[in-house]
């Protein structure tokens, strides 16, 4: 009963979080949207696996989080630099703080 609450209150953060990443004002508000739909997805998902009694999901969700943060990341680099291959460093002068 209480993994059952729980999935509804993760139910309830997703469409938050969609409704934030549709009404964000700012790219970084929608990014920080996109990263949380990919948080609480991955906790839905072990959630899940425990209720219907199948431990592979948590390795899934484990996969799923290790994704959503390489994405997010590179998501905030292609903001920052306009392309994902820069490094980011000026040869004309000393590197970024």
């Amino acid at each position: 009963m209480m993994f059952a609450a729980a999935a509804l209150a993760l139910l309830v953060t997703l469409v938050l979080a969609v409704l934030r990443a549709a009404l964000g004002p700012t790219v970084f508000d929608r990014a920080q949207a996109a990263n949380t739909i990919g948080t609480v997805a991955m906790l839905l998902l072990a959630v899940i696996g425990f209720l219907t009694g199948r431990p592979e999901f948590l390795d899934l969700a484990i996969t799923y989080g290790l994704l959503n943060v390489i994405g997010t990341i590179a998501v905030l680099k292609f903001f920052r630099n306009g392309n994902l291959g820069d490094a980011g460093l000026d040869p004309s002068g000393p590197p970024p703080r």
